[in-house]
């Protein structure tokens, strides 16, 4: 397969044909540096070699309501993680700081539960105006559905981003929850891109979806087109419903994120949670598709500390990026 014509097609924002991207997912692994070449080249001329680091938060962990069956801290888990409620606001702040020390370039809150209760949502906000007081460091929050009223709220206190993912295709999605539905996380995203936040959305790969589940949420995320797309690949928690499965590869994961940047050529991809449980060896691969990382822990499970992290990018060659002056250009766009 001629890779390199796929990605023409990227940089001159064609979208692939359905056949191109089962080729790309189909891509077998003596093929896989040339398909990593060719993603490539798209990366590099909206991106370059800079690489965002994202650090997460778990402000409130577990005690939730509803039924994601890939969770840990869903109402189905038996999963033996923390579980605590909104913690105070110094503990959110010393995690803000630690994050603009770690050279991140935003610190992620999210919080457990189908969405915040109103005292919640006050003491975030006010802790997000001192976050923006005293540091230099973009918010991304995710704190489940989103009302149009709370929307503006957190884009009042500074938010900059809110999070919410489709996760998988809207065909595939009953399969995995039952509590809420595709389309209220559509109209959470609808809300706050109205209150005039960024839209980080992105997936989970691995829970036993299909080749078409897989294309559809790409196009989903492409017709989005939300400033950030985290691409995360299942790690099977034990105690979770989904604990016994384990559908991917390495190679598999590299084809997801190539994926990934040939439908989204200008977009932010960022290597999500799981990346460490599946890519294994091959992480740092993944840098070559995507131009956004994660560093430290997840929401449960352990990460990469950002020593870790920042060395892999300097050892192939990429630089970190903290500042907000590496911009697409508006002809770019």
């Amino acid at each position: 397969m001629n890779y390199d014509r796929i990605a023409q097609k990227a940089l001159n924002d064609i979208p692939l044909t359905k056949e191109e991207c089962r080729v790309v997912l189909d891509c077998p692994e003596e093929d896989i540096l040339k398909l990593l070449h060719a993603a490539f080249q798209v990366r590099n001329r909206f991106f370059g070699k800079t690489v965002y680091l994202h650090m997460l938060f778990n402000a409130k962990s577990g005690l939730c309501s509803e039924d994601c069956s890939y969770c840990s801290q869903s109402k189905v888990s038996d999963a033996g993680i923390m579980k605590y409620p909104l913690v105070d606001t110094e503990t959110i702040l010393s995690g803000a700081r630690t994050a603009e020390n770690s050279k991140a370039k935003r610190y992620c809150i999210v919080t457990s539960g189908r969405a915040l209760e109103k005292t919640e949502l006050k003491k975030i906000c006010d802790t997000i105006k001192t976050i923006k007081q005293e540091m230099k460091i973009e918010i991304c929050t995710s704190f489940g559905l989103l009302t149009k009223d709370d929307a503006v709220e957190l884009k009042k206190a500074g938010a900059d981003r809110y999070n919410h993912n489709f996760n998988t295709s809207e065909r595939y999605y009953p399969n995995i929850c039952s509590t809420h539905s595709y389309k209220e996380r559509i109209e959470t995203l609808r809300n706050a891109r109205s209150a005039g936040m960024e839209l980080c959305c992105g997936a989970i790969f691995g829970m036993g979806e299909s080749r078409k589940d897989i294309i559809d949420t790409a196009f989903a995320l492409k017709d989005l087109s939300p400033d950030s797309i985290p691409v995360n690949f299942l790690n099977p928690v034990p105690g979770t419903p989904l604990e016994n499965s384990s559908h991917l590869t390495p190679i598999k994961c590299l084809s997801i994120l190539c994926l990934m940047r040939f439908l989204n050529p200008k977009t932010e991809i960022r290597i999500a949670g799981g990346r460490e449980y599946n890519l294994r060896s091959l992480q740092s691969l993944s840098l070559y598709p995507a131009n956004s990382i994660f560093v430290s822990n997840y929401l449960t499970t352990p990460g990469q500390t950002p020593g870790e992290v920042i060395k892999m990018v300097e050892d192939m060659g990429f630089e970190i990026e903290e500042e907000r002056s590496h911009e697409i250009n508006a002809s770019q766009k």
